[in-house]
């Protein structure tokens, strides 16, 4: 007589269900693994260890999915204060940010295909704006100056993606570096000017041109002194 499913302990554990936070989750790990071109439903699906059609119980889409998940790649960065000086308040939100699209070489993509609706990035917004209105920078100004902050970290973070996807190591950086600079040197004459090369690192590089943005900005507060 075979025996009675009752005298064994074989029960096969149930899968936890799926949530839209583990989606989220597991979404953020692909793409930092495979990026935005390797990035699918069915490739998530594998990486929840679900079915494909199970994810759109929860989302409607790859592009819903895509969406939550830079919004919760945003929410690393933190909220800045709500007060302090403009300018140190400016200079460490976009110093985060930067590390923040060092982990996750993929948000510069994103970002720039899609609107930055979140709640998370909502938030940064709001309090990015408030801080260059209080100082009385308003209106087109006020969305030229946030506008030029944001393409300036975007951009420089996805050249910096770019080359360490490249050369990927600080030695080979190093060596290239040092190539290009013996190489300006020895054409100096044909160039007609003294040659000069960058020989700072990425967050030397970031730090100056930023600043320089800061300058400018500074200047135009100078010009429009708050209400």
């Amino acid at each position: 007589m075979p025996e009675s499913i009752w005298f064994r302990d074989d029960a096969r554990p149930r899968r936890p269900r799926l949530s839209r936070e583990r989606i989220v989750t597991a979404a953020v790990g692909l793409l930092d693994a495979e990026g935005v071109a390797g990035f699918s439903m069915r490739a998530l699906a594998a990486r929840l260890g679900a079915g494909t059609m199970s994810l759109y119980e929860y989302v409607r889409s790859k592009e819903d999915v895509l969406d939550l998940a830079l919004d919760e790649a945003v929410g690393e960065i933190g909220e800045p204060p709500a007060d302090g000086p403009w300018r140190d308040l400016l200079t460490d939100h976009l110093a985060r940010s930067r590390a923040v699209m060092r982990r996750h070489p993929w948000m510069p993509a994103l970002i720039a295909t899609r609107p930055l609706l979140g709640p998370n990035a909502l938030a940064g917004s709001r309090a990015i704006y408030g801080a260059l209105a209080r100082e009385g920078l308003h209106g087109p100004e006020l969305t030229a100056a946030i506008g030029t902050l944001s393409s300036y970290l975007y951009g420089f973070v996805a050249a910096e993606n770019t080359w360490w996807a490249t050369v990927r190591t600080p030695a080979a950086d190093a060596e290239l570096r040092a190539r290009v600079a013996d190489h300006l040197h020895r054409h100096e004459a044909e160039l007609g000017h003294q040659a000069q090369v960058d020989d700072g690192d990425f967050d030397t590089q970031f730090r100056l041109g930023l600043n320089l943005i800061l300058d400018g900005l500074s200047t135009r507060l100078k010009e429009n002194p708050r209400e």
